[in-house]
């Protein structure tokens, strides 16, 4: 008989000891304490180590470090990080249990739990703060669950440390601790997390099917649908309410006994008194086409950036970069955003391919060197060893330049994009799996183009406030919320103020805060303290300072017991008698999961859909691949193709193939275009003159330009598909949507007929708005709003040449008040108006504008 072992096991015949993973804690009013549990149980016949290479936020900060076994559980301490290994090593050495925690990456850590006994199990606990923050009534919070395989650069260099696949080389001298094997995983990730903000939210995921079960009007406890999932993707929570107000009380403290207090204030600031208009922009996009972005990844990446250039305006400046091993660019220098040069990009968007690594160095300098003081919009899953590389040169080859991210896919790096945005000004955004991302990009270029305020410096008044974090104030940029950390000496009331520059005007904002004598928030400090370090870290601090900034790095650290670069939690199990292991114990590397929607790694699609809990897009595309998880290692670089499979949703019958793709010089329409088309022709109206007979170059030029939803992933199927209430949705919208893909580059409509150009365009664009408002679609849409407002500025600029046409400046100027939501551009459409008094009139009186612009479109 042949003795099949129990338990789980590696590709090559090994006990894996990590049973499974789970997340419990809470997401309370200003923060969120996380406990990730993992459990190992030893199935062979003598002790064995388990090394576990992990993700974690990379704003997170590690506030405990415990290990349960035989029913004692044991606080871990933080050591500085050589002292802590040599304190795990001599309690192995010495047949103890013992527990290591290593800080890799801001967002990989590294746990080692040795001389695991026969048949015992073992639980390992990390805890971690994280400062939550509503943006707009709404919050997010992401845990990572993998670290995925990252592109490797540089010559193999130095002597290995760990116990990844990769060597170390001369760009990532620790690729070795980077790198965890991939393999058969079958151990999983359960959830447990209580959420209350102090008000009653909407609970929602894109990233996984989630149960809820109601405490109170305001506490809801979430887990997963299915009880367990795979590690193979980001968890995402979104928490929403309809009102917008702050969510959290702006001023949080901690103080205990005669020590000095902390506090944490939080403005949300509102620009618009001192916003002017937006200046010109010049905008380099980078567009990641790496092997990693293969399968869903780039098609989300392309949707993107079309959206983005769409929200150009005439008079910026763009390019665009594609990477992987190598990268190219659009053109060699940035050029005029013009409607020629849109239709340009979007034809060599649409050739974009993905192959090769990811070599993000390159391509970063080329954008920084040729826009030092531009907007850099870099799209990618972000899966690079260099990090440290790559944000050094970009910071050594910028003047003022912003960096943009968008994280796109289930296993993002955040740290790298993170690290860009904080020491750029810019932002980052992470699109997961089910979200929409053209909402998300048109927020993201709002944020790149709204009013802010640089130079900022606080002062103190009846308070003091010192040993600021961060040291260097951020700017404020509209309705963003923004915080300021510190401690405080002694309590009391005062006056916070912040002053700055909002373009060329002078800003001043004044808060009024209580530091009290006693506050039960230990959360702040710790935060407090790990936001201090992340500013020393940033110094770039060289020799002798260098060293005296470790110095001062670690004494903060063991002080707050937080884990750093330079720090690491450790814990002992002291053991006696039969327990106390004799002998090094055996090594076992923890295999990780591959990505979902890597499609290098070839996923069993319908296993993954039937298991995971998550409900496939319809018409998501996976991929073919290795057979029974890929090799062991992968050579740095090396990116294999894969073909192009169906996903299929678990109990839902197999589709057929999608069509290929239209050639990249002419994308076709999407099939939900197509359906609503007789429709519109029917209808007639307002669509069938402005775009029928007798229009100029650009009118044609309009009408064969694709539309933005063409870009956006579209469900696939066949003609016998259920039309379910959401295409209904989609089709009675495809009109407004092909109508905003008509949009020429200056922000306006190309008219048809006689008459002078500015005229037909400005008759064709308050059409155009006036089907839009119709629609619902106006300046404030959540979508499609940035475009209104482009078009409403390029009216107000026309509307000095349509003097000799009143009816046309009457019906454009009464349009694009109906269609502008913000008292500023209503304020310049007044002022535009007053040469005609019978539109002027009526601005203050919407129904009978409404009335009127009705009838001068008809005539």
């Amino acid at each position: 008989m042949t003795k099949v072992p129990a338990g789980l096991m590696t590709n090559s015949g090994l006990q894996i000891p990590l049973q499974g993973v789970e997340v419990t804690g809470e997401l309370l009013g200003g923060h969120a304490r996380v406990r990730v549990r993992q459990r190992y149980r030893n199935n062979e016949t003598s002790p064995v180590e388990a090394i576990y290479t992990f993700p974690l936020p990379s704003d997170a900060t590690l506030s405990a470090f415990t290990m349960t076994c035989a029913g004692r559980r044991v606080e871990g301490i933080v050591q500085e990080r050589e002292e802590a290994f040599q304190t795990y090593d001599d309690a192995l050495a010495a047949g103890h249990g013992a527990a290591l925690l290593d800080q890799e990456r801001s967002n990989v850590f590294t746990a080692q739990v040795g001389n695991l006994l026969p048949s015992e199990e073992t639980v390992i606990e990390v805890e971690f703060l994280q400062a939550v923050t509503a943006e707009e009534g709404s919050v997010r919070w992401m845990l990572p669950t993998l670290v995925a395989p990252r592109y490797i650069p540089g010559a193999t260099s130095g002597d290995r440390t760990g116990h990844g696949t990769a060597e170390p080389t001369a760009s990532v001298p620790d690729a070795d601790r980077i790198s965890p094997p991939i393999g058969q995983v079958n151990y999983g990730l359960r959830m447990d997390l209580l959420i209350d903000l102090g008000r009653e939210v909407v609970v929602e995921s894109p990233s996984h099917a989630i149960a809820l079960t109601k405490e109170s009007p305001t506490r809801t406890r979430v887990s997963f649908s299915r009880g367990e999932v795979s590690l193979d993707r980001d968890l995402v929570l979104s928490l929403r309410s309809p009102d917008t107000s702050a969510v959290f009380t702006p001023l949080v403290t901690h103080r205990q006994g005669d020590k000095p207090g902390t506090f944490a204030l939080t403005v949300v600031p509102d620009l618009l008194s001192h916003a002017s208009a937006p200046p010109k922009q010049e905008v380099i996009f980078l567009v990641d086409v790496s092997g990693s972005m293969d399968g869903e990844s780039l098609p989300q990446a392309k949707a993107a950036l079309r959206l983005c250039l769409r929200h150009l305006r005439e008079g910026d400046r763009f390019n665009i970069i594609a990477f992987e091993s190598s990268y190219t660019s659009f053109q060699p220098q940035p050029v005029p955003f013009t409607q020629r040069m849109l239709e340009d990009a979007d034809r060599w968007v649409s050739a974009l391919a993905a192959t090769g690594g990811t070599e993000l160095l390159g391509p970063m300098e080329f954008a920084a060197r040729t826009a030092p003081d531009g907007v850099l919009v870099l799209l990618t899953d972000g899966q690079v060893g260099n990090e440290d590389q790559i944000l050094r040169a970009v910071l050594a080859g910028r003047k003022t330049a912003r960096v943009y991210s968008f994280g796109i896919g289930t296993n993002v790096s955040d740290a790298l994009l993170r690290d860009l945005a904080r020491q750029t000004g810019g932002d980052v955004e992470f699109i997961h799996p089910g979200e929409r991302i053209d909402e998300k990009v048109v927020a993201q270029f709002s944020r790149a183009l709204a009013p802010r305020v640089t130079e900022l410096q606080a002062t103190f008044e009846g308070i003091e406030g010192v040993e600021l974090a961060p040291a260097e104030l951020p700017a404020l940029v509209d309705g963003i919320p923004w915080t300021l950390m510190g401690r405080y000496p002694t309590p009391g009331f005062g006056k916070v103020t912040l002053r700055g520059r909002s373009g060329r005007e002078p800003f001043v904002l004044s808060v009024n805060v209580h530091f009290p004598s006693e506050s039960d928030r230990p959360a702040v400090e710790k935060l407090w303290a790990a936001e201090r370090i992340k500013g020393w870290q940033d110094a770039g601090l060289t020799g002798r300072r260098a060293e005296s900034m470790k110095k001062r790095i670690v004494e903060l650290a063991v002080a707050h017991q937080i884990v750093t670069r330079y720090t690491s939690f450790v814990v002992v199990e002291q053991r006696t008698g039969d327990r106390r292991a004799s002998g090094q114990p055996e090594t076992r590397v923890v295999p990780v999961n591959a990505p979902a929607g890597w499609a290098m790694f070839g996923s069993k699609a319908k296993e993954e859909a039937a298991s995971s809990g998550v409900v496939a897009r319809p018409g998501a595309r996976g991929a073919g691949g290795y057979v029974g998880g890929p090799p062991a290692q992968m050579p740095p670089g090396i990116m294999v193709p894969a073909s192009p499979s169906p996903i299929v949703v678990a109990g839902a019958p197999p589709r057929p193939a999608a069509p290929a793709p239209a050639s990249a010089a002419a994308p076709s329409r999407s099939r939900r275009d197509m359906a609503a088309a007789p429709e519109k022709q029917k209808k007639g109206g307002i669509l069938n003159r402005l775009f029928s007979e007798g229009g100029s170059s650009e009118a044609e030029s309009a009408k064969s330009a694709p539309g933005i939803m063409d870009y956006l992933p579209m469900d696939s199927g066949t003609e016998e598909e259920e039309f379910t209430p959401r295409k209904r949705r989609e089709q009675a919208h495809s009109g407004a949507e092909a109508l905003l893909g008509q949009q020429l580059a200056n922000g306006l409509w190309a008219g048809s007929g006689t008459g002078a150009e500015p005229v037909r365009q400005a008759r064709a664009t308050a059409l155009a708005l006036l089907e839009l408002l119709r629609e619902g679609i106006t300046s404030s849409h959540a979508l499609h709003g940035a475009q209104v407002k482009k078009a409403v500025e390029a009216l107000l600029t026309l509307a000095s040449q349509l003097s000799s046409a009143p009816e046309v400046a009457e019906l454009a100027l009464g349009v694009a008040w109906l269609v502008a939501a913000g008292p500023r551009t209503r304020g310049r459409i007044e002022q535009a108006a007053k040469p005609w008094a019978s539109l002027s009139g009526r601005l203050g009186n919407d129904t009978e504008l409404r009335q009127h612009v009705d009838a001068l479109a008809s005539r």
